[in-house]
């Protein structure tokens, strides 16, 4: 059992969360502490980046609210989390959340070889050769990794 875990998830992958959230709640000991992390680059999905088509301030609260659901929808009722919505380069983010959280435990889903698996290995390689705790990382099947919150 783990005192602290950090659980690292996309905010719009329901099935991905629901997976990460339930496996968070199943190793957390008594008393201990979950905090459920999204990492976002504001800049990075535009095609310009220096366009942003929608405020900081709405994405954040937009991925804040998406979090709050999930955590809702999928932990037990007698376990909570601390949300923490952040914003740049998601593998350095994640290290550094777990380091000032004192993590012992992050976890981390995969959904293995399908379209974006080579920026997910990328982040999850550095993740977890760099990470100040332990790393569980959870294969997330591909057919069934697709429910996705609007």
């Amino acid at each position: 059992m783990f005192n602290n875990i950090l659980i690292a998830v996309h905010p719009t992958n329901e099935d991905e969360a629901k997976q990460a959230l339930q496996e968070g709640a199943r190793l957390l000991a008594d008393g201990g502490e979950l905090h459920l992390v999204s990492v976002y680059n504001p800049s990075g999905t535009a095609f310009f980046p220096h366009v942003n088509e929608e405020a900081p301030d709405a994405k954040e609260n937009e991925v804040r609210d998406n979090l709050d659901l999930l955590m809702r929808k999928y932990l037990p009722r007698d376990v909570s989390a601390t949300l923490h919505v952040l914003t740049g380069e998601t593998a350095e983010q994640l290290n550094a959340l777990a380091a000032q959280l004192a993590s012992n435990l992050m976890v981390l889903t995969s959904k293995g070889a399908c379209s974006r698996w080579s920026l997910r290995r990328a982040t999850l390689e550095f993740v977890t050769i760099n990470a100040p705790c332990a790393v569980l990382v959870l294969k997330v099947d591909e057919d069934e990794a697709e429910t996705k919150i609007a």
